[in-house]
């Protein structure tokens, strides 16, 4: 078991409660299901490195973002940001592998200067192709708007693991946690402040 984690969505479940979304969260729960331990295995093979925190996530469910369980298609907001408006999908443990090594291809355009006002924390490198970032969440809008990442080749001035937030138009690229397991922590000192009434998915 993995404490933060199951701090994590024990409290997320009292947010949907306290938001009114207790029928929302009370149908999610009786139709999702975790990853398999073959699709766990993959990822750990895949990404050595990926937070327990995160393989507890998805062992408690597989993906929210139009996630097919049963005869279902279920899209759950259970993730946030540091920006108070902006809630995120979990992507899925096949879905995350799909799209390793996608950040190089994603961002060149941003991170190598074929677009101005790109702003660019420095704890994150300047050149994408030597990006190795792991996508494990997309913004509800289809992921158009952001994405967050863990970073796993950050600058002299980041920290090994560090989550990225990328936000477009206007494109930024911000750290906004040292690690997995404190970019929760954050989130649940935010009072999980995207689990807003009227707005849940």
């Amino acid at each position: 078991m993995n404490s933060i984690a199951d701090r994590y969505i024990s409290e997320l479940k009292k947010a949907y409660y306290k938001a009114k979304g207790k029928a929302i969260w009370d149908h999610f729960e009786s139709v999702k299901h975790g990853a398999s331990q073959d699709d766990i295995n993959e990822l750990k093979a895949d990404c050595p490195a990926i937070p327990e925190a995160l393989i507890h996530l998805l062992q408690y469910v597989d993906g929210t973002y139009w996630r097919t369980y049963g005869d279902e298609d279920i899209a759950l907001t259970l993730l946030g940001s540091d920006l108070f408006k902006l809630d995120y999908y979990l992507l899925s443990s096949q879905q995350i592998l799909e799209n390793q090594g996608d950040a190089p291809y994603n961002f060149q355009d941003y991170l190598d200067g074929e677009y101005d006002g790109v702003d660019r924390d420095e704890k994150i490198l300047s050149n994408a192709k030597d990006l190795d970032w792991l996508h494990f969440a997309d913004c509800t809008n289809y992921g158009g708007t952001s994405q967050l990442y863990i970073d796993y080749s950050p600058s002299e001035k980041g920290e090994m693991g560090q989550i990225v937030r990328f936000l477009h138009d206007p494109n930024e690229f911000e750290v906004i946690a040292d690690s997995f397991e404190a970019y929760l922590q954050m989130l649940i000192a935010n009072e999980f402040s995207f689990i807003r009434e009227g707005y849940l998915e």
